[in-house]
Order: structure tokens, then sequence, then C-alpha cells
């Protein structure tokens, strides 16, 4: 087992799923109980708008999804500030477009894209040094965001009604947490790419949300959770060749129904 880690490709890998858990415990825990899973999934797939970019105008394709799915949370912060009625028919209208620019940017792009397949699925094995220092200055900015606004985010998480009469600004507070899951669905991407990536937001702090009594317990339940599912995962595709981003994800879907199955027979 210990050959891994003569390999350079497996030691990135297993430090962007250290990372990556990090981060998906943390946002991932105030998606689940905000239960904001499909405007997650507008912000994820609007970042495919910004990766057809990249390779279009020749820049790295990750600059361009941190700044498509950063206006992806902006537009879904307005959305939701302005209460629209026809907010499923939005979200769903901003997912097929960034998903259809990135298409059409890509085929006007000279050439051939090699890794296109990495944003769409993920493949950890691919990540990068550069992409690992992303990584980290992303945890950093989501562990100090979160710090600093701890209990300003558990205000408007359990009671936003409360929240609004003690003169806090919401909906500011809402733009602020959709930019950090933004954020964290970037630097989901190269794990289990973007069709996956509300996946593996999800279902760790589903998970937690069994066990933990408090949000600073589930938080850090769906980190260990996140880190036991990606780890395991990348093992799992490295000796069994599996594409990566799919053995984390069935075998976190695994774990969700066993943890689901377990909660259920013992609570009764």
């Amino acid at each position: 087992m210990f050959e891994i880690f003569e390999y350079e490709f497996m030691i990135n890998a297993l430090l962007a799923s250290i990372l990556a858990s990090v981060a998906c415990g943390i946002i991932g825990t105030y998606i689940v109980i905000k239960r904001l899973v499909f405007l997650s999934g507008g912000i994820a797939h609007s970042a495919y708008g910004g990766i057809g970019l990249g390779y279009l105008l020749s820049f790295n394709p990750i600059f361009g999804a941190v700044a498509s799915s950063i206006l992806g949370a902006i537009f879904v912060s307005k959305m939701r500030e302005n209460k629209s009625e026809n907010e499923d028919t939005l979200i769903g209208i901003i997912w097929a477009f960034g998903m259809a620019l990135g298409v059409l940017f890509i085929s006007l792009s000279p050439g051939y894209a090699p890794d296109l397949m990495s944003y769409l699925f993920g493949n950890i094995l691919t990540v990068s040094k550069t992409e690992l220092l992303l990584m980290l200055i992303a945890d950093l900015i989501i562990i100090i965001t979160v710090g600093i606004f701890y209990k300003h985010f558990q205000a408007i998480t359990f009671d936003e009604e409360y929240s609004k009469t003690t003169g806090m600004n919401v909906e500011r507070l809402y733009l602020l947490l959709f930019i950090l899951i933004a954020v964290t669905i970037v630097l989901l991407i190269k794990l289990v790419g973007i069709i996956l990536v509300v996946a593996l937001l999800t279902i760790p702090a589903a998970i937690s949300k069994f066990f933990a009594k408090s949000l600073k317990m589930m938080m850090l339940f769906a980190i260990s959770f996140g880190l036991l599912f990606t780890v395991v995962g990348l093992l799992s595709s490295y000796y069994l060749n599996l594409a990566s981003g799919s053995a984390i994800i069935i075998l976190s879907v695994f774990g969700y129904f066993v943890a689901y199955s377990f909660n259920l027979f013992f609570h009764k």
C-alpha cells in the first residue's frame, strides 16, 4: 500500500483530498441545513462557462471557473433577495446556460482541450502543485471568513426572521455564503467534476446531520466523512483502475444509505 507514496501525483491527490474535505465539510453543512442543494447546483454548472472561456482565450480554466461561479452566486443571491416566484426555473436556466456557454466557447477554441473531461467528471490524479496552492488559499479564505462570521451565519441558518429583526444584513450574509459556496465548488471540480460536485458537497454533511448535536460538531463530522470518502475512493480508483470521481461519489452514496439505515434502526 505504501508504494503509492513513491508517486508525486498520488501525494498531490491525497493532499487535495484533505484540502477539499475541509471546505466541503464547512460549506456543505450550511448547504444541507438551509436546503441550498439546487441553488448550489446552479452555481456549479455556471462554472463551466468560465472554463470554456479559459480555453478560448488561453488562460487557466480554473480562473475562469472562479469568475463565472462567483457571478452565478451573485445572480442566485439577487434572485433570492427579490423572492422570485420563478426561482426553480431561473436556477434551471443558469444551470443550462452555463453548460451551453462552456460548450460553445470550447467549440470555438483552436485545437483540442485534452483535460476537458476532468472538469466534467473530475480526475484527482491530475491535480498539480499550483492547484494545490489554490486549494490551500481557498481553504484559508473559507476558514477565516466562517470564523469571523460564524455567529452571523449560525443566526441566519437557524432563525432568519429573528436575525432581520436584530438589524442583521441577512441578504449581504447570504451573498457572502453563496460566494463561499462558489469558491468551494471550484475547489472540488478537479476531484469529482462539475457533474458530481453537488453530491460531495451535500452527502458528508447529510450523514453528519444524523449524529451531530451542534453546528460545529456537524462540520467536524462532515470534514471527517468527506476525508474518508475521498481517500478511500482515491485508493479504490488507483488499485481497481476506476474513475476517481465516480468511485468517490458511489462510496459516498453507499455511506449515506448505511448511515441512514443505522439512524433509522436505532432511533425508532
